[in-house]
């Protein structure tokens, strides 16, 4: 079963996220901001990262930066999904080497087909 780490600071929507995602049948792992993801991340074996942007502590444009310094995490799928939509985002989120950028509100059955053609 394909792990996939969760972050966001809104439990809800993490909880969303986790319902979507485990009922397709995914393993969600879930953090609660970017520096919790850091320590979730190295302690198991996560097969794809998507993460909000707009986080206390690390936000996922750092998040993504650190974990792109880790060799495991080099070819990971990292996924930024929040309510960010401008094109200047965007750009930073692939500058730091996100693999691609959803905004919110999501639709779950989009939010699936995007991470079937991302996960390896």
């Amino acid at each position: 079963m394909r792990s996939i780490l969760a972050v966001d600071d809104s439990p809800s929507m993490r909880k969303m996220v986790s319902f979507t995602l485990s009922g397709a049948g995914y393993h969600v792992v879930e953090a609660v901001d970017g520096m919790d993801a850091l320590a979730k991340a190295q302690a198991q074996q996560i097969d794809l990262v998507l993460a909000d942007q707009n986080m206390p502590n690390l936000d996922g444009i750092g998040l993504t930066r650190q974990l792109r310094e880790l060799p495991r995490f080099k070819n990971t799928p990292i996924l930024i999904l929040t309510t960010e939509s401008s094109d200047q985002m965007k750009q930073a989120g692939r500058a730091a080497g996100a693999t691609g950028w959803l905004v919110k509100p999501f639709d779950p059955n989009r939010l699936i087909e995007v991470i079937q053609k991302v996960i390896r």
